[in-house]
């Protein structure tokens, strides 16, 4: 019985978060993240604001906005079949590594001023991000499996994959700041991808 109040409690906190940030993205959207203050996510989420500020500032609510979506986005494309990789060539690889960024990229650059935002708060180091600690780990897994299967060994496509991340890192920020847009970034990351498969997978 305690064990089912305990359940019941936390599923009730994390359905409040949920919906205290579904209005958070709702109004960030529609009205912008420096207009949307704690009282209207509350009005639009049907809570208190000390219950809003319960689940995070203004800031916070943005990083797990999108740390939610990109988490997701993870989740839905990891799967194990129980069969083993085939090899890739290089072609393939670029193609399949480039296919695990660009949902990313299109989604920082749909939303400019959200993304800037997003990215300042990064920058400025009051609310550490997912895309930084176990959701980068697991982008970097991912990267690491289509480089070994493009020939690289398990030490090489490790550091070949952070390569590659830190690139993706710098290239999505610079879209979420407007300097470029969304082609150009992809092309460039493509230009990063390829290079690193074709120096470090052998075909030089």
């Amino acid at each position: 019985m305690f064990s089912e109040r305990v359940q019941s409690r936390a599923a009730r906190r994390e359905a409040t978060r949920e919906r205290v940030l579904a209005a958070a993205e709702r109004l960030f959207r529609a009205q912008g993240f420096g207009a949307t203050t704690v009282r209207q996510i509350a009005a639009e989420a049907g809570v208190s604001a000390g219950t809003v500020m319960s689940v995070g500032d203004k800031d916070a609510l943005l990083v797990a906005i999108f740390d939610g979506w990109i988490d997701a986005v993870h989740r839905a494309r990891t799967g194990d079949d129980g069969t083993a990789p085939a090899p890739m060539s290089a072609d393939v690889a670029v193609d399949a590594i480039m296919a695990l960024f660009e949902p990313f990229i299109r989604y920082f650059a749909g939303d400019e001023e959200l993304s800037r935002e997003y990215a300042a708060i990064i920058v400025r180091g009051a609310h550490e991000s997912a895309i930084f600690r176990n959701l980068a780990l697991s982008l970097i897994t991912e990267i690491a499996e289509a480089l070994a299967r493009a020939g690289l060994g398990g030490v090489d496509s490790g550091r070949a994959a952070r390569v590659v991340h830190y690139a993706y890192l710098g290239i999505l920020m610079t879209v979420s700041h407007g300097t470029i847009q969304e082609p150009d970034a992809v092309d460039q990351l493509r230009e990063v991808v390829g290079f690193v498969v074709t120096h470090e997978g052998g075909e030089e």
